[in-house]
């Protein structure tokens, strides 16, 4: 049997260090990429109230994930505030910030659909914050579990385990590649695309997420990112299914 490969390990402090720095980075490359494809830029009546909202329900979103995903820590709020700025989810980020988007539309008066053009700023951000998340390696909570595979990597600690990060990064390349390939077909349903890329990524994070450690179980053997996932892909996948199958916006 091979060795696994070795993934670079850095101390603590300067793994959180480089993880925010791609964290952030993939916020700015995502604002950025959203500008660049928004016709009129940010400043068009209605687009600057979305992105504020997306930002601002991706936070929160970040956070409330993050505490469904391990609510055993809720004991030690009393004793150390801090922790409440601490750790974040993609998943509860995408879902926040489609909460935010739709909320900000409404308050603005937007009624033009935004989504699609969210698509590639996901799939570059996806790609860059997952970069951190690998260099964080064992100081973040996104690494697999032991695994024997020619591609297993070793975080530090001696053990083999599934790059669940790279796994991340490979399927947001795929999945939303080949909607950005095939985005003249979904033209004529605007914000299909994007419903398609959110719903791919939920179910495969909750079949990917069986491949983690496991921090609080709930119900079904499931982790609370995946519950989330479950939850969301049972209220969400009717909205997609109706669009999906309803006459295009350029039929007769």
């Amino acid at each position: 049997m091979n060795p696994p490969l070795l993934a670079p390990v850095f101390a603590p402090a300067t793994a959180h260090l480089l993880h925010l720095l791609f964290e952030w980075a993939a916020l700015a490359a995502g604002v950025q990429l959203y500008r660049r494809r928004s016709a009129g830029g940010l400043l068009q009546p209605g687009r600057y109230a979305v992105v504020i909202g997306c930002i601002l329900g991706a936070a929160v979103g970040n956070k409330l994930v993050f505490w469904i995903e391990f609510p055993h820590l809720w004991r030690t709020l009393s004793a150390d505030a801090g922790v409440w700025m601490s750790g974040q989810s993609i998943v509860g980020g995408l879902l926040g910030g489609l909460l935010g988007v739709e909320l900000a539309k409404r308050l603005s008066g937007s009624r033009a659909s935004t989504g699609d053009q969210f698509v590639l700023p996901l799939v570059a951000g996806t790609v860059i914050g997952r970069t951190g998340c690998f260099l964080a390696g064992l100081n973040d909570g996104t690494y697999g579990v032991p695994s024997a595979l020619p591609w297993s990597v070793d975080f530090g600690d001696g053990i083999g385990r599934h790059p669940t990060q790279l796994y991340d990064m490979g399927f947001a390349l795929l999945w939303g590649g080949v909607l950005l390939a095939t985005r003249a077909r979904w033209r004529a349903r605007p914000g299909l695309m994007f419903k398609l890329y959110l719903a791919g990524y939920l179910l495969w994070r909750l079949w990917v997420d069986g491949l983690k450690p496991v921090p609080y179980l709930y119900p079904g053997q499931l982790s609370g990112i995946q519950l989330v996932c479950l939850v969301a892909l049972l209220c969400y996948t009717p909205l997609l299914l109706r669009q999906l199958y309803r006459p295009s916006v350029n039929t007769p």
